[in-house]
């Protein structure tokens, strides 16, 4: 694993992941990779639901609303689970919830409901929920916190090597099968039951690893004390200005990324023409570009403080989002392409810099960050109302979005002064 120094470089260096975690954090990572490959799938089957059932872009808009729905509904339950039993079990509960979503798929292929999809959507999304909540903090711990912003980017990373592989995949499998003309969802139906028996080997393997047993870092005494009140603790941690803000800012960022790629395909096939396969492929090229930025906004983030390049990556999609709404053919398509770049870092950072120097109530705190997934729930069906009429246009919305994100990057130091004061000294 990499070491950073951001401290005198007479110092000892810091290394991002401690040694003896190595094993679990590399495990963690296929955790992140898996929950990618399946949100970008859900934007495929957002476009193949639409032709293959027959429905309106505003209608199919509700899988985004299933997906991110699940994430308000589930955090705060997993937030509280995880202070009670601990990180582990978190994950293996996201798992087979994960798994049981999965194989809903098959009775909801079988009826061709859009309803009954919409149920397996909700159960998977709520195991992709609790591995979000209980994945972010459990990284934050396998090492010194003044690495932490760059531990979760560079584990979000094999989040974006995944959500390459979704639409490839989905592509592939579904969109590839209507212009052979198979619409009976069979390929629906049999993707699931792959990706259902692939958790469960997930599940199998994460249990019998050995070295997995200890928990770093964990705070016992929150366990001891899980049956306890902790109003006065939430309370206290709704006075610190950073984390709040991050909630905020977390909303309107999944609210941005649910639009974007809710409609990427519709803006291939309608404003430049392509099949809904290859605009597939091009989905997962911008996915490309996502795993780039996030590898090198960790690089970066050895120089520049976080919040800076949250700030200036937010300010460079504002610009993005202006030129597709123009619908100036190539110019834009690329700039469409281009935001999935610089939205690379934004999840993650917001994420870390909402946790900073919350000590005790970072589990907490995790479960209240995801909370702002409903943004994503709320959004896409707004656009939808737009792309009904002119899917360039819905691109104007998401610009609201990133100004909110660059107002929480650069009032950061303001918000929370004690990292400011500790990144000042450095």
């Amino acid at each position: 694993m990499p070491n950073l120094n951001r401290n005198n470089p007479k110092q000892n260096k810091i290394a991002v992941v401690a040694k003896k975690y190595h094993l679990l954090f590399s495990f963690l990572t296929s955790v992140f990779f898996m929950w990618g490959f399946s949100l970008t799938l859900m934007d495929v089957l957002n476009k193949h639901f639409q032709t293959v059932l027959n429905i309106s872009k505003s209608r199919s808009s509700l899988i985004q609303l299933s997906t991110f729905g699940a994430y308000a509904i589930a955090a705060l339950p997993v937030g509280l689970f995880m202070k009670k039993f601990g990180y582990k079990p978190g994950i293996y509960l996201g798992l087979f919830l994960f798994a049981v979503g999965a194989f809903l798929f098959v009775p909801a292929a079988n009826g061709a409901s859009f309803n009954l999809f919409r149920i397996a959507i909700f159960v998977l999304a709520c195991g992709m929920a609790t591995l979000e909540t209980v994945a972010h903090p459990f990284i934050a711990t396998l090492g010194n916190q003044q690495t932490s912003d760059i531990r979760i980017n560079f584990a979000q990373s094999f989040n974006g090597f995944g959500g390459v592989i979704g639409p490839i995949v989905g592509s592939y499998f579904l969109l590839n099968s209507e212009r052979q003309h198979v619409n009976d969802l069979a390929a629906v139906r049999q993707l699931y039951i792959m990706i259902g028996c692939f958790i469960c080997l997930i599940a199998f393997i994460f249990y019998f690893i050995p070295g997995l047993k200890s928990t770093p870092y964990q705070h016992t005494e929150l366990s001891v004390n899980a049956d306890k009140p902790h109003l006065g603790k939430t309370k206290e941690l709704f006075r610190k200005k950073h984390f709040v803000f991050s909630i905020i800012a977390q909303f309107f960022n999944v609210a941005a990324q649910a639009g974007t790629w809710a409609y990427f395909l519709n803006y291939g096939h309608e404003v430049m023409h392509f099949t809904d396969e290859r605009s597939g492929y091009f989905f997962s090229f911008s996915i490309v570009l996502l795993v780039l930025g996030r590898f090198l906004g960790t690089f970066l983030m050895r120089y520049i403080a976080p919040y800076k390049l949250l700030a200036v990556f937010s300010f460079c999609n504002i610009l993005m989002c202006i030129l597709v709404a123009q619908g100036f053919g190539w110019v834009s398509f690329m700039a469409l392409i281009f935001i999935n770049f610089f939205f690379s870092i934004m999840y993650p950072t917001i994420f870390s810099l909402g946790l900073k120097d919350l000590g005790k109530q970072t589990e907490q705190a995790s479960s209240f960050i995801v909370l702002g997934f409903i943004g994503g729930a709320i959004f896409p069906p707004l656009m939808g109302i737009i792309a009904n009429e002119d899917t360039a246009a819905a691109y104007y919305l998401p610009i609201i979005c990133y100004i909110v994100i660059l107002i929480f990057g650069i009032k950061y130091p303001g918000l929370n002064k004690s990292f400011n004061n500790t990144f000042s000294q450095k």
